[in-house]
C-alpha cells in the first residue's frame, strides 16, 4: 500500500500501470488501504475540533464536545467508505461506454487510490484554520483531479482522448456525490444530529 501511495506522488503514470497489473480483491483493498487512509481525516478532525478548536476573528477557540465530534466523525467515516464504493461502481458502469473491461474490484481500487491525496490532506484538520483548510484542501483536490486525468487512460488502457471524456464524467459524478453528501448533512442537522459546542 505505502509504495503505491508514494509512487502516485512521485511517478503517477508508471504507478497506475503497476496498480492495474495487480489483482486485488475489494475486501483486501478496504482492509489494507481504504479503512486506514480514510481514518486520517476523521481522526484529525476529531482531535482538531475537540482539543484545538476553530478560532473565528479574535474570539476564543470554538470546540465541539467529544460526544458530538465522535458522532460526526463516525458518520463522515462511513460516508467516505460508501463514497469510494459508489465511485468505483460508477467507474465500472461507465467503462462499457469506452470499451474498457475492468472488474468492479479494479474500479474500486482505482477510486480508492485516486482519493489518496484527499485522505492525506485530511491531516490539516488537526489544526482547524480556515486558510490552512482552504490551501491544503485546494491542493489535495487539484492533485486528485490530476491523478484522475493521468490515471484513467493508463488504468483503463484506452486512448487519451477517450480517457479525457471518461475522467470528466467521473469528475462530474464525484461533484454530484459531494453535493448529495452535503445535502444529507443538512438533513441530518435538521433532525438534531449536528455539532454540539462546548460552553
Amino acid at each position: 500500500m505505502i509504495h503505491h501511495v508514494l509512487g502516485l506522488f512521485t511517478h503517477p503514470d508508471q504507478e497506475w500501470k503497476e496498480i492495474r497489473g495487480e489483482e486485488e480483491s475489494i475486501s483486501h483493498m478496504y482492509f489494507t488501504h481504504i479503512l486506514i487512509l480514510a481514518a486520517i481525516p476523521v481522526i484529525s478532525a476529531y482531535i482538531g475540533t475537540t482539543q484545538v478548536g476553530w478560532i473565528v476573528g479574535n474570539g476564543d477557540p470554538v470546540k465541539l464536545t467529544e460526544a458530538s465530534a465522535l458522532q460526526l466523525t463516525v458518520m463522515t467515516y462511513i460516508a467516505m467508505l460508501i463514497g469510494i464504493a459508489a465511485m468505483g461502481a460508477f467507474i465500472h458502469w461507465m467503462a462499457r461506454t469506452y470499451d474498457a473491461t475492468p472488474t468492479i474490484a479494479q474500479c474500486i481500487v482505482f477510486a480508492a487510490y485516486n482519493a489518496t491525496p484527499l485522505f492525506i490532506g485530511g491531516l490539516a484538520a488537526l489544526y482547524p484554520n480556515l486558510w490552512l483548510a482552504m490551501l491544503v484542501g485546494t491542493a489535495a483536490i487539484c492533485y486528485t483531479v490530476y491523478l484522475l486525468y493521468v490515471g484513467i487512460p493508463t488504468f483503463m488502457n484506452i486512448p487519451e482522448e477517450e480517457g479525457f471524456l471518461y475522467a470528466s464524467s467521473i469528475l462530474a459524478i464525484g461533484l454530484v456525490l459531494l453535493v448529495a453528501m452535503i445535502a444529507m448533512s443538512v438533513v441530518m442537522w435538521g433532525v438534531g444530529v449536528g455539532p454540539v459546542y462546548t460552553s
